[in-house]
C-alpha cells in the first residue's frame, strides 16, 4: 500500500505540536527564572507613592534599585524568609545615598529616604538647619518651589541645594531639599548619636517626611533593613486624571524625568 507523501505514522503530528508546546513552556520557565534572579540579586523596580523625597523624587516616579550596593539580607529575597540574620557581602552605605529599606515598625513596608548619618555620627536640626557632628551642613538657597504631594495638595516652600559631607573619602554630595517652614519639632531636635549597626535617614522634603528624627516612628534604621540604592528613574507618571481616562496618558507621562539618575 502506498502512503501519502508527507504523512507520517499515526500520532506524529500530535508529537510535533507537543514538542512545540514543550519548548514554549521551557522558554517561559527560563524567562521567569531569569526575572526572579534579576529581581532578587540585581535590580528591583519601585514606585514612589508619597512626597517625602520631593524634589529629588516625585509622586509617581518609578525607579530601579541596585540591590548589591550593600550586600544582601533576608529582605533581599522575595517574601523576606527568615533564613539568616545580618548581611552577606556587606558594604556600608555612604552619606548622601538615596536608599530603599524596610520600615522599622513593620518590615513588610518599603521606605525610601536619604542616608545622612552613619554609625557614630551626631545629627541635629536647629531652626531648620541640619548639623552633622557639630558642624552646620552647607546649603544654598535656589528660590521658591511649588510641589504636589500624594493628596494632590500644593506645597509652597523654598528650594535649597545642600552639600552633605561624603563618607569613606568621597566628596560631598550635593542634592536639593525642600523647606516649607522653620517651625515644628522636626526643625528643632535633640542631638541623635547613631549607634553601631544603624543609620540615620531623612527625607529631602524636610517638613513633610516621617523619618529618623521621630524616634517613635522610624527612628534609627538597622543596616539589616537595607534593600538597595536607588539608581535611575525609568518612568514617571503624573496621575492627575483617573486611570480609565486613557486619552490623558501621553500628556501625563513626565518625559523629562525618564532615565534620570538619582542623586
Amino acid at each position: 500500500m502506498r502512503s501519502r507523501r508527507g504523512q507520517g505514522p499515526k500520532g506524529a503530528a500530535t508529537g510535533t505540536v507537543g514538542s512545540g508546546l514543550g519548548e514554549t513552556a521551557r522558554t517561559v520557565v527560563y524567562a521567569l527564572l531569569i526575572a526572579v534572579v534579576v529581581r532578587t540579586f540585581l535590580f528591583e523596580p519601585f514606585n514612589i507613592p508619597s512626597g517625602s523625597m520631593i524634589p529629588t523624587l516625585q509622586v509617581g516616579d518609578y525607579l530601579f534599585v541596585w540591590k548589591p550596593s550593600y550586600g544582601f539580607s533576608r529582605f533581599s529575597l522575595p517574601f523576606s524568609p527568615n533564613l539568616f540574620s545580618g548581611r552577606i557581602l556587606f558594604r556600608e552605605p555612604h552619606r548622601g545615598d538615596v536608599a530603599v529599606f524596610r520600615f522599622t515598625r513593620d518590615n513588610s513596608i518599603d521606605y525610601i529616604k536619604r542616608i545622612v548619618g552613619l554609625p557614630g555620627d551626631r545629627i541635629q536640626v536647629r531652626e531648620g538647619r541640619l548639623f552633622l557632628n557639630g558642624q552646620e551642613v552647607p546649603r544654598r538657597e535656589e528660590g521658591d518651589y511649588v510641589a504636589v504631594d500624594e493628596h494632590r495638595q500644593e506645597l509652597q516652600g523654598r528650594l535649597y541645594e545642600e552639600s552633605l559631607p561624603g563618607s569613606a573619602g568621597r566628596p560631598p554630595v550635593n542634592h536639593q531639599i525642600l523647606r516649607l517652614t522653620d517651625e515644628g519639632p522636626q526643625n528643632d531636635t535633640p542631638v541623635y548619636t547613631v549607634p553601631d549597626g544603624y543609620f540615620f535617614a531623612m527625607g529631602d522634603n524636610r517638613d513633610d517626611s516621617a523619618d529618623s528624627r521621630f524616634m517613635d516612628d522610624l527612628g534609627y534604621v538597622p543596616m539589616e533593613n537595607l534593600v538597595g540604592r536607588a539608581e535611575m528613574i525609568f518612568f514617571s507618571f503624573d496621575g492627575r486624571h483617573p486611570t480609565w481616562q486613557f486619552w490623558y496618558w501621553p500628556v501625563e507621562i513626565r518625559w523629562n524625568r525618564l532615565f534620570r539618575w538619582v542623586h
